[in-house]
Order: structure tokens, then sequence, then C-alpha cells
């Protein structure tokens, strides 16, 4: 097909590389030495950077995070838990530092970035109960990290921003850690693959339907073949959205997430979740890679500007 790509975003197209989600360890092949290697650009001055590991969930092994704050502060400060992308199959928090140094810069909070356990070795529930387990810890050590534990928030794009609600939803339905807000960017909601989005777009940049199948089919594992998917695995599939916390969802034209992400964010509107949604013309997943875009820009500016509200941080 052809798209209406904004021209800023042409002409990185071609450059972005093909992997093979046949298999998974083919998939991961060379993304963390390409992070790395874009990582070490990154200026981290006024960030103080931890490496840490705490107890995972029952039977399971620890979470390995990193912890992001900023160098002096007065009192506590927002907290916010960043979950990183990349279909539930690939990515690890490498994905997260330029972000996540980013938002310590702009806003003075505290940022723990989660490795979550991966799909297909550790399918659902595994990594959304690294996430919720990291979620406790924060509240729990809410003191010593200096998070202020009535402004915690989750951050989430893609698979992230999908496991960023279906960590809401968690939270909510366990009387857990109270969140405050949830960034949901251009998020993976939907196991059922079949919104007009979803069935359009099978070729676009960076994500599509053939990998949608496969990212799905990896993180459901067994309960896909039992056809019963549980809301905390494909939170579009949840009956009951009252009681969230305000939500900001991102959406991108030429995705075939970009119904779900319109749609999730309706159903929480209907069900009386504050809610703001941006549908950015012009893209596709990812495509905010190109950062000179002015589409890009916008994007980034508004993203700081929905947190800076959302964790209520003073400007």
């Amino acid at each position: 097909m052809s798209y209406r790509f904004d021209p800023e975003l042409v002409d990185i197209i071609p450059l972005i590389p093909l992997r093979d989600w046949d298999d998974p360890v083919i998939a991961r092949t060379g993304l963390e030495d390409l992070i790395s290697a874009l990582n070490r650009e990154v200026d981290t001055s006024g960030v103080v950077i931890e490496d840490k590991r705490i107890p995972g969930p029952a039977g399971a092994p620890e979470i390995p995070l990193r912890l992001y704050a900023p160098a002096s502060r007065n009192g506590a400060v927002p907290g916010l838990l960043d979950i990183h992308g990349g279909g539930f199959v690939v990515g690890s928090i490498e994905m997260e530092h330029p972000v996540a140094v980013r938002l310590v810069q702009s806003l003075g909070i505290v940022v723990v970035a989660v490795e979550y356990r991966l799909a297909p070795e550790s399918p659902f529930p595994c990594g959304l109960e690294d996430c919720y387990t990291t979620l406790q810890w924060m509240a729990a050590e809410a003191g010593s990290l200096g998070i202020d534990t009535s402004r915690i928030g989750v951050y989430g794009q893609s698979a992230g921003g999908g496991l960023a609600a279906a960590l809401a939803l968690l939270a909510r339905d366990r009387g857990g850690p109270a969140l405050c807000f949830q960034y949901l960017g251009i998020p993976e909601l939907d196991d059922r693959l079949e919104t007009p989005s979803m069935q359009q777009f099978v070729d676009t940049p960076m994500w599509h339907r053939p990998n949608a199948i496969r990212s799905w089919r990896y993180y459901l594992g067994d309960e896909a073949t039992r056809g019963e998917v549980s809301p905390y695995a494909a939170p579009a599939r949840a009956t009951d959205l009252a009681g969230l916390p305000p939500a900001y969802v991102s959406t991108m034209e030429f995705d075939p997430l970009r119904d779900e992400g319109i749609l999730y964010a309706l159903a929480m509107l209907q069900a009386g979740v504050p809610v703001e949604l941006h549908q950015f013309p012009g893209t596709f997943h990812g495509s905010a890679m190109v950062p000179t875009a002015a589409v890009s820009k916008r994007g980034a500016v508004e993203t700081l500007e929905v947190l800076r509200r959302g964790l209520g941080v003073n400007a």
C-alpha cells in the first residue's frame, strides 16, 4: 500500500531494519548493541543512575531495575514506573535510557525502569507480575527513594503501553499501590486483531499486522490456545474501566495499533476516567525515532506537559 507519511519522516523508512519475528532470538539480535551505542551519546548531567535487583514474584527470579533520580531536590518528588516496549518479546531497560534521563532532567522526578521477563520464554502473566511487584516495591521503598506515594504514575510505549494499561487494571483490582496517572503511548492492547487499522496495515514500517500476530502468540502462550484471554493480558477486553487513574493515550495514523488505542481511550472516557487522546497525523509506529521532525518535536513537548500535569509537578 501507499501511505501519506509526513514528508519529514519518509527518508528514515528505508533505514529501518527488518527483523525476523518468526524466531524471537533472531529478532533480538543486534538490538542491544545498537541501543548501547546510541545511549553513549546521552548527556546524563544532573541525574543519579543506579542499577539494582529486587525480589521477584513468588517463585520467580529477581527483577533488574534501573533507578534515575535528580542529583538535587527538596523533599519527596513524583515517581514514574517506566515499562519498555518491544512487542512483549524484545527490548530492555536500555531502550528507556534517553527518555528516563530527559524526564528526570526536565521534571525533577524519580524514574524506575523495569527489566520484566520477556515472552515466549516467560509468557503472560510473567512480565505483568514483574511490573506489579516493582510498583509494590516503589511504594514500600518510597521513603528511601524520595518518592511521594500520592504521585506515582506509570509510563509505557507500544507493548509497554499495553503493560501500563494492564498494570493500572491490576493495581485497581488488587487494591495495590494507587496510581495517579497512566501514560499509554501507542499502546498494544487487543489480541483479537479485528480493528480496521490492524486489518489494513499489513506492511507499515516498524510494526504491522504480521508482527502483531506473532507478538500476541508469543505473549499469550497457552492462554491463546485455550481461547480464554484475560483483560490483564489484553486490556481492550476489559468490561469495567471505572475507577482507573487519569490517562493520556497517543496513537499514530499509519500504525495497526491506532484503532485499539483510540477505542480504549473512548471506553475509559465513557467509564468516567479523565482521558486525553492525541492522534498524530502522517506518523507510523516508532516514527518518533526522527526527533528532528516537527511532529516528533510536538509529541516530545506534549509528553513532558502531560506528565507534568498528571504527576502534579510544580512548573
